[in-house]
């Protein structure tokens, strides 16, 4: 469901001027909902492709792994999270697309494996974790705000993967800990 809501609205706000609704540092306490409508940000029709696949890869992801309805909504949370994230590069001045908050949803799909799977699904959960914590890592978020890989049309943020990782690690693990609380 929620990879849903990403795809028909990244669609629906394509033509729409994206500085009107795209994340900005300044504004991230005077227009908060920019955390949420930022996602749906693409600056090209490769950049938007790309995030709506990714958007199906991650929803199948969390499918197969039978991921409950609580890690949905953990992911859900992830979302404004992300953006709120990049704070932390305030050089950053405008971020748009959905890249960040998929990672949170491929990392919450992850805790969920490692938790609540079988135990061949724990390894594929800790064997996606290191994947994508390496992958962050070679992107070296620390080294500023953007990097232009030769592959792409746009410039990547990769603080805003960093943050989804984060945002989803720390969700996930809520929802595992909420599950846990639960009566039986």
């Amino acid at each position: 469901m929620v990879t849903v809501v990403f795809i028909i609205t990244s669609l629906i706000a394509w033509p729409l001027h994206h500085q009107a609704i795209d994340w900005q540092p300044t504004f991230a306490f005077t227009q908060a909902w920019r955390a949420f409508t930022a996602a749906f940000v693409h600056y090209s029709p490769m950049h938007l492709g790309a995030n709506l696949i990714g958007a199906v890869l991650v929803g199948v992801f969390g499918w197969a792994a039978q991921a409950p309805q609580r890690m949905a909504v953990g992911w859900l949370a992830a979302w404004p999270l992300t953006q709120f994230g990049l704070l932390v590069q305030p050089e950053l001045l405008h971020y748009g697309g959905l890249s960040g908050v998929l990672h949170a949803g491929v990392i919450i799909v992850c805790v969920h494996l490692i938790f609540q799977g079988t135990r061949t699904q724990t390894r594929v959960g800790w064997a996606t974790l290191m994947v994508v914590f390496a992958k962050v890592l070679l992107e070296a978020p620390w080294r500023g705000p953007l990097s232009h890989p030769a592959e792409w049309d746009i410039a990547v943020a990769p603080m805003a993967h960093a943050s989804g990782v984060l945002a989803g690690l720390c969700l996930g693990l809520l929802m595992v800990r909420l599950r846990r609380g639960e009566p039986t």
